[in-house]
């Protein structure tokens, strides 16, 4: 089964927040945002995964939509532990193209929706 480009681009931003949190929790000792950030940075990937095996396009849509917020809420945390100096410019300007990316594509997709109806 040939795995959609928004498959793969999930999973590796889930794999950097993942290493982000560790680094985060174990060097700058922050455990309430930098667990926020682990939750819906890897939850973008579990949701796309969902709308893979959706049942019907509705089902298929409605886990894009969520995997849409749960990025747009990864990127709100990334600001803030930015603007609070708990990411580096360099590691959030890394982070931050990702995250763009990912929503970008993700609006594609829902975009889709709205003209097939």
């Amino acid at each position: 089964m040939k795995r959609a480009i928004i498959e793969d681009k999930s999973i590796n931003f889930a794999i950097r927040i993942v290493k982000l949190y560790d680094y985060i929790r174990e060097n700058k000792h922050e455990y309430i945002m930098s667990k926020q950030l682990m939750r819906c940075g890897t939850s973008i990937g579990a949701n796309v995964s969902e709308a893979q095996m959706g049942q019907t396009k509705a089902d298929f849509y409605a886990k894009i939509a969520i995997a849409l917020k749960e990025a747009y809420e990864a990127y709100y945390w990334m600001r803030l532990l930015h603007a609070t100096e708990y990411l580096s410019d360099k590691e959030f300007f890394s982070l931050e193209s990702d995250v763009k990316e990912l929503l970008s594509i993700l609006i594609s997709i829902s975009n889709t929706k709205n003209k097939t109806k």
